[in-house]
């Protein structure tokens, strides 16, 4: 009688420890699998900000850098603050023997462009052994060619569309469906120019001609650079400057390009450094979700302001 409370306690000690032992090993898989999670998370994050770019484990020892212009120059969208980290993150690696900017662009902001421009040459005096090459995709047009200007060299495809060397400020008039509507403009200003180009006042000719004047004047430093990036290869025209564009063949003839070739073409041919690494610094998606909102207001409010000054 005496051996039935002790066997039923072994039991129940057996039973206790079974279940100790079962809850220690759901606690190591659950760590091992949180660390897993962890670690993967870990590694997602640095392929996505580019954290071994430059120094990283898996870079070739002498590599291209590339980075990639695609969309319109401005801020918030192509912007120069990223362009500008960029590269100076390519030419800030003692790894990199070559840059190749990719450009798709169809131009933006004459600001924009500028500080882009002009930091590629500083670049190339502090790193005179690394040379910048620009290889155009679909499009170099205006603001995309202001910055391809400052290349060593620009590669095109034979269909890509490069040029348009011109300004423009664009905006709308809506005087006319005004009276139609029987609105009246009621504009109260400080300064008899503070209603610069207003787009429900009629045409000032005097503003209009300050305007121009003034776009004349960034056209002429639009002008002078591509003059000073391209030299004697550049074979002008009466209509270089007008802003007509060209297919990719004809701009190499006009001297407004270099030769016919890709980004592993340029890498692997003119660079000798075939192993490619991307320096384009990503945007988070909080930036990218911000810049998209702009943008969409931006676009609702277009019809109702004077645009910008655009190399386009």
């Amino acid at each position: 009688m005496n051996d039935q409370p002790n066997w039923e306690r072994a039991v129940l000690e057996k039973l206790a420890l079974s279940a100790v032992q079962e809850q220690r090993r759901s606690r190591r898989w659950s760590i091992l699998f949180k660390a897993l999670g962890f670690l993967y998370l870990t590694v997602v994050l640095v392929l996505a900000t580019g954290w071994f770019k430059g120094d990283g484990v898996g870079i070739p020892k002498n590599h291209t850098a590339l980075i990639d212009m695609q969309g319109v120059i401005a801020s918030g969208e192509v912007s120069a603050d990223s362009i500008i980290s960029s590269l100076q993150g390519a030419f800030d690696d003692e790894k990199t023997r070559g840059v190749i900017l990719r450009i798709n662009s169809p131009g933006g902001s004459p600001v924009q462009a500028g500080q882009i421009h002009d930091e590629i040459k500083r670049l190339r005096a502090k790193h005179p052994k690394i040379p910048l090459y620009a290889v155009v995709d679909d499009i170099c047009a205006s603001g995309g060619y202001y910055v391809a200007a400052a290349a060593d060299k620009i590669y095109v495809d034979k269909a890509s569309i490069v040029g348009s060397i011109g300004v423009l400020m664009d905006g709308f008039g809506f005087t006319k469906t005004m009276e139609k509507l029987g609105v009246e403009r009621r504009l109260l200003t400080a300064g008899e120019n503070k209603g610069f180009l207003d787009p429900f006042s009629p045409v000032d000719p005097k503003q209009q001609g300050f305007a121009r004047d003034m776009l004349e004047e960034i056209h002429g430093q639009f002008i002078g650079v591509v003059r000073a990036g391209r030299g004697k290869r550049l074979k002008e025209t009466p209509d270089m400057f007008s802003g007509l564009v060209w297919s990719g063949e004809k701009s190499i003839q006009l001297g407004l390009a270099d030769g016919l070739g890709s980004v592993e073409s340029v890498a692997r041919d003119v660079i000798k450094a075939k192993d490619v690494v991307d320096y384009t610094q990503q945007d988070s998606f909080a930036e990218r979700l911000a810049g998209r909102l702009g943008a969409s207001i931006g676009k609702a409010w277009a019809p109702f302001a004077q645009t910008g000054i655009q190399l386009r």
